[in-house]
């Protein structure tokens, strides 16, 4: 399980977690001490000004339109936000392990697959995968299957909510080997993140695994928050109405 700064930032950049603030070892250690120091102050401004919530109104109206946020998120940026995600089979060495033999033919799936940052990817690199991909927001799958790469003899891509449709109706009961899950779970309101997890887990092989990356308590992009942004512990909306969720590693021991 990895608690990660904000999703795009390079290795070399700070990760400031629950656990404490790591530096790249090539960064001279004056300039170490300097960003601990403004860390530090980020975390005390932040302290002082997060104290204010989100009316309920507002709230229950974001959670209302959660799908329309992002589905208007990927109208303006298209698949232009997110990198490629080439970094996956590095970081995730399971993903090589859990085969039983070489070559194995691995069933996946990305929940919460955007516009195939991390899907074309791997499929590119992993020629023994089928992977099943789904998305909150049907624009960001259209987009998926408009992809030039996109070949449903190797991938499936469906729209899904998974607080509640059953993921069952596109993928066997346990049949998946692998779940990813990079950059979800924070985007879903807290009460409902046991619905998301526990539909996952119909459709996951006995013995399977699940990959969670994810945003970590006090990073950058929680410490940029201002007041009026914040809806609940460690959970704020953005300006454009999308959600994000802060994890700490106490939650998932």
């Amino acid at each position: 399980m990895d608690i990660c700064a904000e999703e795009g930032d390079k290795p070399t950049v700070e990760t400031n977690t629950s656990c404490g603030t790591c530096f790249s070892s090539d960064v001279p250690f004056q300039k170490k001490v300097d960003k601990l120091e403004l860390t530090r102050t980020y975390e005390a401004q932040h302290t002082q000004s997060d104290i204010m919530l989100v009316s309920e109104f507002k709230q229950l109206k974001l959670e209302k339109e959660a799908q329309k946020n992002w589905d208007l998120f990927y109208k303006r940026n298209s698949t232009n936000f997110f990198k490629d995600r080439h970094w996956t089979t590095r970081e995730f060495e399971e993903l090589k392990t859990c085969r039983e033999f070489e070559n194995q033919r691995l069933t996946m799936l990305e929940a919460g697959c955007g516009v195939g940052n991390c899907l074309f990817p791997l499929l590119e690199e992993d020629h023994h995968i089928f992977i099943y991909a789904c998305d909150f927001s049907p624009r960001a799958v259209q987009f998926v299957k408009q992809n030039p790469c996109y070949n449903p003899d190797t991938c499936k891509a469906f729209q899904c909510d998974l607080t509640k449709d059953s993921l069952t109706d596109n993928i066997p009961a346990d049949s998946v080997d692998v779940v990813t899950l990079i950059f979800v779970l924070s985007a879903i309101h807290p009460d409902k993140m046991p619905l998301a997890v526990e539909n996952i887990y119909k459709v996951i092989k006995p013995g399977g695994c699940v990959l969670f990356r994810d945003y970590g308590f006090n990073d950058h992009a929680m410490l940029r928050f201002k007041t009026g942004n914040k809806l609940g512990e460690n959970f704020y909306v953005r300006q454009d109405g999308t959600r994000s969720y802060f994890f700490t590693t106490g939650e998932f021991c």
